[in-house]
């Protein structure tokens, strides 16, 4: 696929992605898959954001290390939890009532800065992600590395603060 076509695909995918989690936040959740039990997804969609964390770091340690194989088979097993994430992320926004935060004052401001800034860079790191990674699979090395410096801090940041935004919220749901 040539360069052209492939950015503009991944830039649909991500639109795609960005606006269907941007709809469940405007529907009514009415419950639209039955009677799905969806209490325990926060608790494991955190767990999921850890162990990316996990893997992100890992696979960079490996790649410092020039241990390729490794590295290859962490950042593919963690775009595999992300993708894990996202439905589950959906499922939960599409069956679960929103949880308002319940903390006042500079706590408050800090979870909404936490929060939006997670918002934010998750919309970003969608179409970073795959870019990164279809360079490194298509031994675009070059390439690969150049968005590869932007993705892994990004990609960490909101990894990170999907644990905290679920520490923190947690006490509410």
């Amino acid at each position: 696929m040539k360069e052209k076509a492939l950015l503009l695909t991944i830039l649909i995918s991500s639109i795609l992605v960005f606006s269907l989690v941007a709809f469940l936040y405007l529907i009514p959740q009415t419950g639209v898959l039955g009677k799905l039990d969806v209490s325990n997804l926060p608790k494991f969609n955190a767990t999921l954001n850890a162990l990316c964390t996990f893997l992100l770091i890992t696979g960079y340690i490996f790649i410092r290390k020039k241990k390729f194989k490794e590295h290859k088979y962490c950042m593919i097993t963690t775009f595999m939890l992300s993708s894990v994430f996202l439905i589950s992320y959906v499922v939960y926004h599409a069956q679960a009532k929103p949880t308002h935060f319940g903390g006042e004052g500079l706590e408050k401001g800090i979870y909404f800065f936490i929060l939006i800034t997670h918002i934010i860079l998750a919309a970003f790191i969608l179409p970073m992600a795959i870019l990164s990674m279809l360079r490194g699979l298509n031994k675009q090395y070059v390439l690969h590395r150049k968005i590869a410096k932007w993705t892994l801090p990004v990609w960490l940041y909101v990894t990170i603060t999907g644990v905290v935004v679920y520490f923190m919220i947690s006490p509410y749901y």
